[in-house]
């Protein structure tokens, strides 16, 4: 456990070492965000519909922005040769890197979109169901990228590769957690969209690990 730590530890160190790269994160976050509203106009009713929508894709296209480099850094100096070599099992080192991209990414991601909800005129019900949902939805979208961006490394390209293979395996998430919003929104039931929500996050935790690893051994050799 000391060594997991010490691994996310060091990413986060690593991140806060260039904090213009979770600037930009958040700063395409909410611009991409505040365009729509101005761009459509003041029609509430068309706002509140396509919120969720919006705000997902805007979270997902932030989020792939600081993937590129999640294992490039490492597989460069050398660092992933360590990690494969050292006595540790590569798929937590993957879990630490998901984990440290998720609290220095999806967590600011989550705690920021309430104050773009407002934009859409999202009521205390629908931003609520968008902080849940991101809350629930960017682990899954952390781990899907990484596996992404392991199955890229050392390739030309590589980010809009990257983009090509992570894209289509978030949509489920995409589709819940805009559907958890559109049900707050409309007075529905949002517990379904919150648990299937959850479940792709557990689901991607028990399996993308061992992906992930397979494919940094891949880059290794």
């Amino acid at each position: 456990m000391s060594r997991f730590l010490a691994l996310i530890a060091r990413d986060l160190r690593l991140v806060w070492r260039r904090p213009g790269d979770l600037g930009m994160v958040l700063a395409f976050f909410a611009i991409a965000c505040v365009l729509f509203p101005l761009g459509i106009g003041p029609e509430t009713n068309l706002l509140q519909r396509i919120a969720g929508g919006v705000l997902w894709c805007a979270a997902l296209f932030a989020a792939l922005l600081s993937l590129d480099r999640l294992f490039l850094a490492d597989f460069e100096d050398g660092a992933l040769d360590l990690l494969l070599a050292a006595p540790f099992p590569l798929e937590m080192a993957a879990v630490a890197k998901c984990v440290a991209h998720w609290l220095t990414t999806g967590l600011p991601l989550a705690l920021l979109a309430p104050l773009l909800g407002v934009a859409f005129d999202l009521d205390g019900a629908g931003i609520a169901a968008l902080c849940l949902g991101l809350l629930l939805g960017t682990p899954t979208l952390s781990l899907i990228g990484a596996l992404a961006a392991a199955l890229t490394l050392g390739a030309r390209r590589g980010g809009a590769l990257m983009a090509l293979l992570a894209l289509p395996l978030c949509v489920p998430t995409l589709i819940f957690g805009a559907g958890a919003v559109e049900a707050a929104t409309t007075g529905e039931g949002l517990a379904t969209h919150l648990g299937l929500l959850a479940a792709l996050a557990l689901m991607a935790l028990a399996t993308v690990p061992w992906a992930i690893a397979a494919a940094l051994r891949q880059a290794g050799e």
